[in-house]
């Protein structure tokens, strides 16, 4: 009988000959080609040449060039638009097919279709089949591999296939119970990390199971379990994926994504798979592979298929094929049952029988009873009664006639021996219900299996099981206890009872055991009843339970299994450290440690230098990471140069922080004899004043007053003109006033210009009304007059005289609000005559006017009591709070919107430092290297101050760089390089000057990568910080956590305080290097400050093209909601509606409930904070929308649910689908659209770097194309003319350069002037000419003077792709993306901070912190990267304050539910990462060892042990951590990095030099030490210095298999493809590089087996014996001895570690040696993953024993130097590909670096070898 795993094995057999990957030509422009616009030299000459005489004409020939190559590269795009475009290489044949399924069916038991419709599905449907893969497969061979849970919340949920999720485990050596267990920990794991999921079987897919009727029944069994025993939804009422109920589910739930199988078990079956997929894509859902998942402790990562508008176009095109085909595939067809050959049996009557049995039973046991027993018997019974009828029924039709292919077949079973048979099931099921897990799990591990006369019997019992199994399912009136489904059967004891009775039972009385009293009762009465059930037939008594001598178990094979030799000693080797003892001593206690003369202590590695290469030094200190960067430049520098260098640096800053803050940098004076709080300058207000200040303040008073006077003056001048500019054109005329009033100073001033711009508002009403008539529909005017008012009577109160106020109450009569003028007034309100109506009244109420029409020109809660210490703005309560934890030393965690000034608190801390002291530093740290820059220029913009020599005011640390790290006072860096400082043992005496760290986007400490970093710096640093965020959405636990790590600080200081007063113990006291900075108040409280409030209202709106045109709806942020999540999680407390979104949610409301209780409460003019107020403000508004969304809860509690929907329905928009070159093709004019609807600047946000270039590129084309259907001809002859002329011109200039002034005539002087000043006039006509008309550019020339413009460009001479950004630039077009040169980025982000670019095409490296404030975001691609925290970071870039009064943000064809998820789904909550590794800890290790400070240096190692936010409150994580940290101590030592001291020995810095690339780091030493590299790196000839080609090769080789890992799905190898120049699956290591490789993983996987063996004691065996989702309990406490039970347990069985569940499938501790085996075996309760491990693989499978290739992206590139081919044939954007290639070249760099200072012989091969090759890469890089 073919298993589980041939069957995957053909299957994936068959598609490695059927498909071949043809997507290199694919639509999608996230694949598409590139082009890269390298500069030639002739170019960079050109540019550099500013006055160069052919400069426009060169300029224009490079503009159409380029402009060519942008046109040629859309046209080739557009040739792969087709769906059906690409080719299949392999095609299965009808006969390949047709032998596949033969090789499926069995010879002695199988299952027929019915002959009428006896055509193979494949080979009916074998066109479309094979389009389908062409189409889905290379896709699925492209998915990423994410975290696909780092953004879930309450809101979101994914589908799981249950049949996927069975062929994940479904493994015939796999037990039934352990099966379940697997499962269970699978979904455990989900639902641990907070994942919401269904599960989904399709009732259809059940038939394909039926030649496997094993899997059908666990199938069957497994849906009823999840159903019963736990809280999953289960959904198995569609019928297969193309049910109308399954398409409307997906409609309404729009799940996150559906993980599904990419391979079946036939087949078939992975034709209907990959069916399914199609659908899924077709339906805008994301698919996961369900094979090639990885977890770790806090998440979950899988291959992430996005789908594309291509896969829907192409399932729109064969959907009525597809859907034929997948009809087929599942149709069930009534199939038969043959046993034996001719005993045919059909599927109905086994049905029937098992109808009828049941029946009868329900008589027998009334009362019901547990799975186990009632399953039991009623296969027994219908399995022998229909085994005997067929024999009957064959004898009589057969006679005595021989079959002719009997040979071939085995002979059946008689009645008899098939009734021995189910005895020993009855007895099974009795072991099943008495003997606890604990003692099944030590029976003997049965090596033998069934004879083939056995299985097909057993088959049978199965399937009847399924269809009992069935049957009772749909049984209400009986009750069943179905606790026990996981334990139907155990085949392993059944075969053990087999053996023992065909064998052992025979061989004498001594071997006969008793089964005992209880299990022997139970045994009786279970085969009693099944003598009752089969009532027609005498199938004898309970005993003897084998009356037949037939052999079952097939005895050629080994009978059990023989263990391994003897495991050693299980133990720790002893160590003598204070801080593994302080850290990890209560775990220690209990554990077993070694004897010092037990062999693995005895043969531990005393390290030595080799004997044959003696000028290697392990143990040489090696200069730090901090060293290893390069310095570009440093103050400390004497070189002039490099001083040079620093000049030119800073003046880029300076331009550079201009454009981000405006206004020149504050000169710090330093206060040293200051008192060190800042609040000094406060008090001494109080002292009396000296004559001087007097005098100063006198005439500060008069310059006032003179600047009073002159601004009156001024507005004089212009108050005439501006109040006719505001009747004429209000827009214009208010713009106008507005920013006349942001000059202005004087508040008196402000004040006649607010009431002359109310008069000339009015006055514009007035006007407006007359020319609309009665009813005018544009009501801006009166808005502008009400905003007037608004902000007379807020700021100006103290002003305004009862005059002005009666003014006021006369306008708002005007405007029809009668009651807001009496309010004013203070009269009483008389009753409304509408014969007396204003002519000029708005016909709307004032409460509803303000909230729809005002909306956001609603006045902001503001203070207006300034704080000296901040000078151009007055500051908000929480920002004061700010400023008053930075005066106190506190540390802050604030929490507040993008642009809501959180950051000034960063600079006002920074400006206390600068003035405490030359020598206190503040560190800034920032997530990327964009904002590092972006910081740098904002310090260079604030503050210049006086230093001594050598020191600067701001430094610069990141991987690439460095210039004046320890020598500046404010450091802006990455966190990986602050660890570095932080974590070296010999820059403690820098750490101690640190004053305050800033952490910039504290969010990231949520992050997939690098966030333990984060952890480990909030928990080393010894002073006050501020983290700031504008998305956490558990600040309090954040906080919560940083105060108690700052209370560990608190004991350590005081501890360290008291040790250095003890001169016995004054261990700081021998450290030399004190810190001179003036030691702060210290103080240890964490203050969180929280501001929810954006200042600006974003409105959202879905835009879908319709036509020609666009279709753009207003999205109410309520639309987003559904009744089930208000029920179940609330409306989120983060979706705020605007005063306008208020009044529609409203209206909606009484709409829809017309009989409300409350609609005449709730309405706007009667609502209590509304009612006859004259200002009503934005938290007014608030509580009005607080109020709404409160009733709209209630709706639902008081049974309106259906209310409530139609509320959210009526609020929906509706937009259309369109295609994606549809989509792409209209961008440009959607762009076009935007810049109509005066929504520019705008950020266009997408997911991929390709699609972000070619986004720019179209709109730059459409731009040029509009410019040539408006480019007149007579204009192009003139500028031909002017161009030849001006060559003339030139020419005849370049004779005249070398005549001599002084000696030549006055007429060739003449001459000369009139040639130049030709040359002039020709020059300014011929730039008229050429320059951009107007509607032809979005950019503002207004915005930049030429001059800064020019330098900005000047710093792109020399970039790769320069001079298209020049172009798209001066077109006002610009593009973003982490991958771009950090000059070409800076250009942008400073040119659209300026106000001259408008259009900006980024990915999510814009939303990271980068200060590029615009009008409107627009998300225009969908993709798994856009989740609730890169929505709020990016949507924040919206609405500029103090430029628009409200943000924008468009949904350009995002899938409507995507859009709702989006909005009301919250951020992630910070949960915290895995913190250690064992590079890490070797690190902590070193710190401790050889610091200068040993005191500090142990308080911060155990700080980032102790302090872990992911063990914050959680004892069991804690605990895992210490286990983890002993393991990683005992490895390092036994590998030779640490002494049992704890002291780093051997190769312990190079190790921790390359500790990002655990465990490679670990690998590559191990090679050193077997001098692998030395063999490997011979010269050409001895004595020569260079090394062959092969050589350089074989060495890339290498280092890309441990350094270059980046894996690619299983399925990427199931097709022949033609690749044109990589080849894409990296080889094979070298021989002996792979055998060091399989020692290596072989000491690593026996010593992490001990380490579990050690630690098994630890584990919670309560848990253990429960299933982990549904807490199924198998301890059993009946349990009552039995001698059988006994005599089958087998006490050499080693079982300490492993799982009681895993034990049943014959896994034991010798299997923890195997890597692959330790997920799924040890013992769970001890959290340990296999990922902790630091195994390198040589070969990665899934778990179906594919092998997951290894992408050849390093070697490949090397091989033929081209960016472009690794791009395309190694499915890497472009961006991405440069980066991964330029670490790969740092990687070898570094290593270079690190050899060199272990080395004492310079010209050493293997240091020769790596430089050579260093220069290689590096030029074949930068060739690129």
């Amino acid at each position: 009988m073919d298993s589980a795993e041939d069957n995957f094995k053909k299957a994936a057999h068959d598609y490695s000959n059927e498909s071949a990957d043809s997507d290199d030509n694919d639509s999608e422009c996230v694949y598409s080609e590139k082009i890269n616009f390298t500069a030639t030299e002739e170019d960079k000459e050109s540019e550099s040449t500013s006055d160069s005489d052919q400069e426009d004409a060169t300029d224009h020939n490079e503009e159409a060039a380029i402009v060519q190559m942008l046109k040629e590269k859309e046209d080739r795009e557009k040739e792969t638009e087709d769906p059906d475009h690409g080719e299949i290489y392999c095609i299965l044949t009808t006969d390949e097919v047709l032998q596949h399924e033969s090789q499926n069916e069995g010879k002695d038991f199988r299952v027929l279709q019915n002959k009428l419709d006896s055509q193979n599905p494949e080979i009916k449907h074998h066109e479309i089949l094979m389009k389908l893969k062409q189409n889905i497969w290379p896709s699925l061979s492209k998915s990423l591999f994410v975290s696909l849970l780092k953004d879930f919340v309450e809101s979101e949920f994914f589908v799981i296939d249950g049949d996927s999720l069975l062929l994940v485990f479904l493994n015939e050596e796999v037990q039934h119970l352990t099966l379940f267990y697997l499962i269970e920990c699978f979904l455990h794991d989900f639902t641990q990390k907070g994942a919401k999921y269904i599960i989904v079987f399709f009732k259809d897919v059940e038939q394909m199971y039926f030649q496997n009727p094993q899997f059908l029944f666990l199938r069957t069994a497994l849906i009823e379990h999840l159903k019963h025993n736990t809280c999953i939804t289960i959904h198995t009422e569609f019928s297969n994926c193309f049910s109308p109920q399954w398409e409307i589910f997906l409609k309404k739930s729009y799940p996150y994504f559906i993980i599904i199988s990419d391979i079946g078990l036939t087949s078939l079956q992975t034709n209907y798979l990959t069916i399914f997929i199609a659908h899924s894509l077709s339906k805008k859902i994301n698919v996961v592979h369900a094979f090639g998942q990885e977890y770790d402790t806090l998440r979950v990562y899988g291959y992430h298929l996005q789908n594309m508008w291509k896969h829907r176009i192409f399932f729109q095109k064969y959907e009525k094929d597809l859907q034929c085909a997948c009809e087929d595939i599942v149709r069930y067809k009534e199939p038969s049952l043959y046993l034996y050959g001719p005993f045919r049996l059909s599927l109905r009557s086994i049905q029937n029988e098992v109808y009828q049995t049941i029946l009868l039973l329900k008589k027998l046991w009334p009362e019901g009873s547990d799975i186990r027993r009632v399953i039991c018997v009623l296969t027994c019974a219908v399995g022998l009664k229909l085994y005997s009828d067929v024999l009957e029924s064959a004898h009589a039709s057969l006679g005595a006639k021989p079959e002719q292919s009997e040979k071939e077949r085995s002979k059946p079973l008689s009645p008899e021996e098939a009734t021995d048979l189910c005895r020993m099931q009855c007895l099974t099921t009795v072991f099943l219900l008495h003997m606890p897990l604990s003692q099944r799990a030590q029976i003997r591990i049965m090596q033998s299996r069934w004879t083939k006369q056995v299985l097909p019997l057993i088959k049978m019992q199965q399937l009847c099981a399924h269809f009992v199994l069935k049957q009772l399912s749909d049984t209400d009136d009986w009750k069943l206890d179905l606790t026990y489904l996981p334990d139907l059967n155990d085949d392993s004891l059944l075969r053990n009872l087999a053996h023992y009775y065909e064998i052992e039972y025979s061989e004498g009385l001594e071997f006969q055991k008793e089964l005992g009293k209880e299990m022997d009762k139970e045994y009786r009465f279970l085969w009693d009843t099944v003598t009752k059930l089969t009532v027609k037939y005498d199938f004898g008594d309970a005993f003897p339970i084998r009356n037949t001598s037939q052999v079952f178990i097939d005895h050629q094979r080994t009978l059990f299994r023989v263990y391994d030799e003897k495991i050693p000693d299980i133990g720790l080797i002893p160590l003598k450290s204070d801080l593994v003892e302080e850290y990890a001593g209560d775990v220690l206690k209990d554990l077993p440690v070694l004897e010092s003369n037990d062999p693995a202590v005895t043969s531990l590695a005393k390290y030595k230098e080799f004997d044959e290469l003696h000028h290697w030094h392990s143990d040489r200190p090696l200069t730090d990471e901090y060293e290893r960067v390069r310095c570009s430049a440093d103050a400390k520098s004497k070189d002039a140069d490099e001083r040079r260098q620093i000049q030119k640096l800073q003046t880029f800053h300076r331009l550079y922080g201009g454009t981000l803050e405006g206004g020149t940098s504050k000169f710090i004076v330093c206060q040293k004899d200051a008192p060190g709080n800042a609040d000094g300058a406060v008090k001494t207000s109080k002292i009396r004043k000296s004559k001087a200040e007097i005098i100063m303040e006198e005439n500060n008073r008069r310059l006032k007053a003179k600047e009073e006077k002159k601004e009156q003056e001024q507005w004089k001048t212009l108050q005439i003109s501006m109040e006719k500019e505001i009747k004429a054109n209000p827009t214009v005329g208010i713009n106008k006033l507005e920013k006349f009033l942001k000059t202005a100073r004087s508040k008196s001033v402000k004040f006649s210009v607010e009431m002359s711009g109310l008069s000339a508002c009015v006055e514009a009403w007035k006007k407006h009304c007359r020319k609309q008539g009665n009813k005018p529909e544009d009501l801006s005017s009166a808005v502008q007059v009400m905003r007037r008012i608004h902000i007379l009577l807020d700021k100006y109160q103290d002003l305004l005289e009862k005059s002005h106020l009666q003014k006021l109450s006369q306008y708002l009569q005007l405007l029809g609000f009668e009651n807001l003028a009496c309010t004013l007034s203070g009269q009483m309100r008389k009753g409304r005559d509408d014969q007396n109506r204003s002519n000029y009244d708005v016909e709307v109420g004032p409460a509803r006017f303000q909230l729809q029409y005002m909306d956001y020109y609603l006045l902001r809660e503001e203070r207006n009591d300034p704080d000296p210490r901040v000078q151009h703005f007055i500051p908000d309560t929480w920002q004061r709070e700010l400023l008053d934890a930075v005066d106190n030393n506190e540390s802050a965690v604030i929490v507040a919107p993008t642009s809501s000034g959180k950051t000034y608190a960063s600079y006002y801390c920074m400006e206390k430092v600068l003035k405490t002291s030359d020598e206190g530093v503040v560190v800034y740290v920032a997530p990327t290297k964009a904002l590092v820059n972006q910081v740098v220029g904002s310090v260079y913009s604030r503050f210049t101050k006086k230093l001594p020599d050598g020191l600067v005011v701001c430094g610069v640390f990141t991987r690439d760089y460095r210039h004046d790290v320890t020598n500046s006072q404010i450091l802006v860096t990455v966190p990986q390089c602050l660890e570095i400082l932080m974590l070296s043992p010999h820059r403690q005496s820098w750490t101690k000057r640190i004053q305050y760290v800033i952490f910039d986007e504290i969010h990231c400490l949520g992050g997939e990568i690098g966030a333990e970093v984060w952890e480990h710096l909030l928990v080393t640093i010894r002073c006050p910080f501020l983290a700031l965020s504008a998305t956490i959405s558990n600040p309090e636990h954040l906080t919560e956590w940083l105060q108690s790590v700052k209370r560990y600080w608190q004991y350590a200081d005081n501890k360290i305080k008291e040790s250095s007063t003890d001169p016995e113990k004054n261990f700081a006291g021998k450290y030399k290097g004190r810190s001179t900075v003036k030691e702060q108040k210290k103080s240890y409280r964490v203050r969180l400050v929280l501001y929810e409030e954006r200042y600006n209202d974003l409105e959202k709106y879905v835009c879908s093209l319709a036509g020609s045109d666009f279709d753009i709806e207003h999205f109410h942020p309520c639309a987003a909601l559904t009744v089930n999540h208000i029920e179940n999680c609330g409306i989120p407390s983060d979706l705020s509606l605007s005063p306008r979104e208020s009044v529609q949610l409203y209206d909606t409301m009484v709409k829809v409930w017309q009989k409300w209780p409350r609609a005449q409460e709730m309405d706007p003019e009667e609502f209590v904070s509304f009612k006859n107020k004259v200002v009503i403000k934005k938290m007014d508004v608030r509580k009005y929308e607080q109020e709404l969304k409160k009733e709209l809860s209630n709706w639902i509690v008081v049974g309106q649910r259906q209310k409530v929907n139609e509320v959210l329905e009526n609020l929906k928009p509706k937009p259309v689908d369109c295609s994606e070159y549809q989509k792409w093709k209209m961008f440009a004019h959607f762009v076009d659209k935007l810049h109509e609807m005066g929504k520019l600047p705008a950020i266009f946000f997408m997911f991929g770097l390709d699609v972000v270039e070619k986004a720019a590129r179209n709109v730059f084309l459409n731009l040029l194309e509009k410019q040539d259907n408006e480019r007149d001809p007579k204009m192009e002859r003139e500028k031909e003319d002017i161009k030849n002329k001006l060559r003339k011109v030139n020419k005849t200039i370049m004779k005249c350069e070398n005549i001599d002034i002084k000696k030549a005539k006055p007429s060739k002087i003449e001459n000369m002037v009139m040639l130049l000043s030709m040359k002039k006039q020709l020059e300014e006509r011929l730039k008229k000419l050429t320059a951009i008309p107007s509607m032809c550019t979005y950019a503002d020339p207004k915005a930049v003077d030429e001059d800064t413009l020019r330098k900005i460009f000047y710093r792109l001479r020399f970039q790769r792709k320069g001079y298209l950004h020049e172009m798209l630039a001066r077109r006002g077009i610009g593009y973003h993306h982490g991958s771009m040169a950090m000059r070409e980025r800076q250009t942008v982000e400073m040119l659209f901070r300026l106000g001259y670019i408008k259009v900006v095409t980024a990915t999510s490296t814009l939303a990271l912190g980068i200060n590029m404030p615009c009008r409107s975001v627009v998300f225009a691609d969908d993709s798994v990267f856009l989740d609730a925290l890169n929505y709020r970071q990016m949507s924040g870039r919206a609405g500029r304050r103090g430029q628009d009064m409200i943000g924008n943000v468009f949904f350009y064809d995002i899938p409507l539910p995507k859009v709702e998820r989006l909005i009301k789904s919250n951020v992630p909550q910070l949960k915290g990462q895995f913190p250690l590794t064992i590079s890490l800890i070797l690190r902590l290790m070193l710190l401790a060892a050889k610091a200068d400070d040993k005191m500090d240096a142990r308080a911060k190692a155990l700080s980032v042990l102790k302090h872990s936010l992911m063990s914050f409150k959680k004892e069991r994580y804690a605990g895992i951590l210490k286990i983890y940290f002993m393991f990683s101590v005992q490895f390092l030592i036994k590998e030779g990095y640490l002494d049992q001291e704890g002291n780093p020995i051997g190769f312990a810095g190079l190790v921790t030099h390359l500790h990002y690339h655990e465990p490679s780091n670990f690998v590559l030493v191990s090679f050193l030490v077997k001098g692998l590299f030395h063999k490997l790196c011979q010269p050409i000839k001895e004595g020569s210095t260079d090394f062959s080609e092969e050589v350089l090769e074989k060495l890339v080789l290498v280092l890309a298999n441990l350094f270059g890992r980046k894996y690619l799905p299983a399925c990427s190898k199931a097709f022949k493809h033609t690749f044109y120049q990589s080849k894409v699956f990296l080889e094979d290591l070298p021989e002996d590089f792979a055998d060091a490789v399989n020692e290596y993983n072989t000491k690593v996987e026996e010593n992490f087996a001990h380490f579990l063996l050690t630690t098994a004691k630890l584990a919670d065996m309560e848990e253990e014996y429960r299933l982990p989702l549904s807490k199924t309990d198998f301890t059993s406490e009946k349990w009552h001895e039995s001698e059988l039970a006994s005599y089958l347990m087998d006490n050499t069985k080693r079982v300490s570690a492993v799982s009681p569940f895993a034990c049943l499938s014959g896994v034991v501790d010798d299997d923890l040696f195997h890597g692959e085996n330790i997920n799924k075996a040890v013992l769970r309760s001890l959290g340990i993953n296999i990922k902790n491990c630091p195994l390198l693989y040589l070969r990665k499978y899934d778990n179906k024993g594919r092998s997951l290739p290894l992408n050849a992206y390093a070697l490949d590139f090397y091989r033929h130097g081209s960016l472009t081919t690794v791009a395309t044939d190694n499915w890497l954007n472009e961006g991405d590909a440069y980066y991964l290639l330029k670490d790969f070249m740092l990687l070898i760099q570094s290593i270079r670096t690190s050899l060199s200072e272990l080395c004492d012989d310079p010209n050493d091969n293997v240091l020769l070898a790596f430089q050579k090759l260093g220069e290689v890469y590096q030029s074949k890089l930068n060739a690129v």
